[in-house]
């Protein structure tokens, strides 16, 4: 079954572009939905105005999504796709702090800017594979200089969403002493959740647990997601040490 990816972009020529850079980031087959707005993205989703998402049997696995839109903020999808499976990833000709950190705030795993050469942008996309999260190398820049400074302790954007792979969000969020709690909760995970976190901890890229296991990488990503949330944890190095702790590793 092919991967299902949304593109959100109101520009034909840029959205042709963000196509083939997708077609050209990943070796699934890929089934490719275009939307030039919020109505056209929301109808697609299955979304109503204002109420979160409830993803169906076969939902999207990757949303590229632009900030300015003719009929709204792209912002204002990102924040209803909270609990929606997919990884999601800004494209924007945005690098200023106060487009980045919003974006990041509501919820987005990567953030890429479409001015990038095209070996740039896919590049980054296949950093999803190997369990990174994308971003173009002018934010990467731009968050290393922002948590140096130390702003992320009491600045603007000191509770800003991070992905859970990134320094910074290790940074701002050091690991969680192990306590019966999470005896509980590791107790929740699945199987699968459990032999992919096995495999997590052993340094395996997303990419590599997929073969291992047989499944498609989305599927890894998406297990991923939940054992973090399950945990109660933010990176894979809090993964690990719960891991550890529990004589898997």
């Amino acid at each position: 079954m092919a991967v299902k990816v949304l593109i959100v972009e109101d520009n034909p020529v840029a959205r042709a572009f963000l196509c083939r850079v997708v077609r050209d980031s990943f070796s699934d087959a890929i089934a490719i939905t275009e939307a030039g707005d919020l109505e056209t993205a929301r109808r697609h989703i299955g979304l109503q105005p204002g109420r979160a998402a409830h993803p169906g049997p076969d939902p999207f696995k990757l949303m590229l999504l632009d900030l300015e839109l003719p009929d709204g903020n792209g912002l204002e999808l990102l924040a209803q796709l909270t609990q929606y499976p997919a990884t999601k990833v800004i494209t924007t000709l945005y690098s200023d702090d106060d487009h980045l950190f919003p974006a990041l705030q509501c919820g987005a795993d990567g953030y890429l800017l479409k001015e990038d050469r095209f070996e740039v942008l896919v590049e980054e996309l296949q950093k999803i594979v190997r369990g990174q999260p994308p971003l173009s190398p002018a934010i990467a820049r731009r968050l290393l200089s922002h948590f140096r400074h130390g702003d992320y302790g009491g600045g603007r954007y000191g509770d800003s969403g991070f992905n859970p792979e990134t320094p910074p969000a290790q940074a701002a969020h050091p690991p969680i002493p192990m306590d019966p709690a999470d005896k509980l909760d590791y107790e929740r995970l699945t199987p699968r959740e459990n032999e992919v976190l096995t495999y997590l901890s052993k340094g395996f890229t997303i990419k590599e647990i997929a073969s291992l296991m047989g499944i498609k990488w989305f599927t890894v990503n998406d297990h991923i997601k939940s054992i973090y949330k399950k945990l109660n944890v933010s990176s894979r190095a809090e993964a690990a040490v719960l891991a550890s702790k529990q004589g898997l590793v």
